[in-house]
């Protein structure tokens, strides 16, 4: 297999209603089953999402009121954010870089919606089918330094689900599952670069992920994990903060509720003593430590004089 990566100098400053497509095209000049891609950048400028004014602390705070919006973990002056889309991101993707002192960039509204009207737009212009992607960059929680993602997507097959196949050795694949569109946009940022002003890139050599014209397909948001589903839902100190807080709205973040085996060897753990299973729930000896550890697993606690009665609790 042979992957072309294009992606051209020359393109002009973006200023808001600019026509994003005629620059594309231009640009990129893209034929059928070529995944065209876009830096959210300039797809935020296009759209007005440039905020002067405004400093990027205030931004991030008017970011986090949005609902969905939630701190996950802060380092000093280093927040990271899950963003109303379910992104999670550093300063919860408001960009101070690239743009006029004293201006902040928001990300797009809608990154799949801005990706499917890319491609219909580009498809009545040109005549050719492609994908389309929106690339961000974020950080990696287990790495240092960051790589593009895919925050918008339409035309393509975002994520190649694996589980249930074999390998070569016959072994079945259980959770594999390539993340298409973001290894697509990590390729790209390879040729784009950070301080090129190349903010568009064409990769060709993929058409078998570019779907037919009026399929838009699921979009970027796919690849990102539901409230729950990310066993990293809070950052280390953040994590024993909002456990001991136990606030009813942050049961979500720490998932469903632990099995009876994980929530008794978790008190065995901290108490020294293993509780006792009885109708569904555990008993222990009263402890103040219990009300956070079963926060943190999901469960709850009856408190008594004499004993405690841990429970899952109640979806």
């Amino acid at each position: 297999m042979t992957l072309t990566v294009v992606a051209p100098d020359g393109v002009p400053e973006i200023r808001p209603g600019d026509d994003l497509t005629a620059l594309l095209v231009a640009a990129l000049a893209p034929v059928h089953g070529d995944v065209v891609l876009v830096t959210s950048k300039v797809v935020s400028k296009a759209e007005g999402r440039a905020v002067p004014g405004t400093d990027r602390l205030a931004a991030v705070a008017a970011e986090l009121a949005e609902p969905g919006a939630r701190v996950v973990a802060r380092r000093g002056p280093t927040t990271i954010a899950r963003t109303r889309l379910g992104l999670t991101l550093a300063a919860a993707g408001v960009d101070a870089s690239n743009v006029e002192r004293g201006t902040v960039l928001l990300l797009p509204v809608d990154p799949d919606g801005s990706a499917r009207r890319l491609r219909r737009e580009i498809a009545e212009r040109t005549g050719a089918n492609v994908g389309v992607i929106v690339t961000d960059t974020a950080g990696r929680a287990w790495r240092t330094g960051q790589t593009d993602i895919a925050i918008g997507a339409a035309g393509l097959v975002v994520l190649e689900e694996h589980a249930g196949r074999t390998d070569g050795y016959g072994n079945e694949l259980a959770v594999t599952a390539p993340a298409l569109a973001d290894e697509l946009a990590g390729a790209a940022e390879l040729a784009q670069g950070k301080l090129t002003g190349r903010p568009f890139a064409l990769v060709r050599g993929r058409a078998d992920l570019v779907l037919p014209l009026g399929q838009d397909g699921t979009g970027a948001a796919v690849l990102v994990r539901g409230e729950g589903e990310d066993l990293f839902g809070y950052g280390a100190r953040e994590a024993v903060v909002r456990a001991l807080a136990g606030h009813p709205a942050d049961r979500a973040p720490f998932g469903a509720p632990a099995a009876v085996a994980e929530m008794s060897a978790a008190i065995a753990l901290v108490l020294g003593t293993p509780p006792k299973q009885v109708d569904g729930g555990l008993v222990a000896g009263p402890d103040p430590r219990l009300a956070a550890l079963a926060f943190a697993h999901g469960w709850r606690v009856e408190e008594g004089p004499e004993k405690a009665v841990i429970r899952p609790a109640l979806p």
